[in-house]
């Protein structure tokens, strides 16, 4: 599928019309797109398939007529997903005056404050890979949120649901961090060859913001990751604990149920017992089952035992 859109008043806005644009966004192109792009803007056709590839590394390219970018971002989140966090790759093509974007599936793009202050193409190639970035963190604050959530859950549960959930964010952090380091080489590489490339002072002082920004989601990302795995034995070790209260609690209360029933059990024996004739029979044996109760209780309370 086609979308265009045009740079009005500084501003990137969807186009409807049939006039050249100076970005052109091809979501999840069929056959017939691919070899249009292959033939009219001399794509390379295995960096194409590349940026369509969510396994691929993020890459940078020089080819004749343009520059070819392999960009790591997060895929949408949907609850079918599970609480796993998955990384898309999207393919950025400069031109001198035109941005073909390339991608799997929709991603935010345009959206938010960073696509306000637009002078060229250049300038939505350098806040295409910006955005990414962000889209990063986003995910990560949603990841960090769910994890506490998940922990409060487990203090409570003996149930292996949530410890799981919490080992599918680990995983996802892990492809993260993979996906944001993957960017930073190729951020390197636009700081390295900006002149050849052609930015202005002001888009490579921006750069060197893309690349501090970067660098600080990807030290985000590893702290949450850290965290996640270091205290993964102890949330294995919290359900485990949970058990063993719930058992403790279980065995307090069918001894507490034996105690009357051994008293009611003996005087209901068919042999010669006490109080037999008594009239009060029934509420002295059930005193005797209280006053059994009481001390049984009072002699766990006193062993400390819950």
């Amino acid at each position: 599928m086609l979308k265009k859109f045009q740079i009005i008043e500084r501003r990137v806005c969807e186009s409807q019309e049939e006039t050249e644009s100076p970005v052109l966004v091809f979501v999840n192109p069929d056959e017939n797109e691919k070899r249009f792009l292959i033939n009219e803007f001399k794509l390379d056709e295995h960096t194409l398939n590349s940026a369509l590839d969510p396994d691929e590394q993020a890459r940078m390219e020089f080819e004749p007529e343009h520059l070819a970018l392999i960009v790591k971002c997060p895929k949408n989140y949907s609850g079918a997903d599970q609480f796993f966090f998955r990384v898309l790759s999207f393919g950025i093509f400069l031109f001198k005056d035109k941005v073909i974007v390339v991608t799997a599936g929709e991603i935010p793009l345009f959206d938010g404050k960073y696509f306000l202050k637009i002078g060229s193409a250049q300038d939505v190639f350098l806040k295409l890979i910006f955005r990414s970035i962000s889209h990063f963190l986003e995910h990560l604050k949603i990841i960090n949120q769910v994890s506490d959530e998940l922990e409060h859950k487990i203090n409570a549960s003996m149930e292996n649901k949530y410890l799981l959930n919490l080992f599918t964010l680990e995983k996802s952090l892990v492809y993260y961090l993979n996906a944001i380091n993957s960017n930073t080489i190729v951020i390197e590489k636009l700081k390295a060859n900006a002149a050849k490339i052609g930015f202005s002072q002001e888009q490579v002082e921006y750069l060197d913001d893309i690349h501090i920004e970067n660098n600080q989601c990807f030290r985000q990302a590893e702290i949450y990751s850290n965290v996640l795995a270091g205290l993964m034995d102890a949330r294995v070790s919290i359900v485990s604990n949970n058990l063993n209260v719930l058992m403790k609690t279980l065995n307090i209360i069918t001894i507490g149920i034996m105690v009357p029933t051994f008293v009611v059990s003996v005087f209901s024996m068919n042999v010669s017992i006490p109080f037999k004739d008594h009239p009060f029979a029934f509420w002295i044996i059930l005193g005797i089952s209280v006053v059994f109760v009481t001390a049984f209780m009072l002699f766990w309370k006193m062993k400390k035992w819950y």
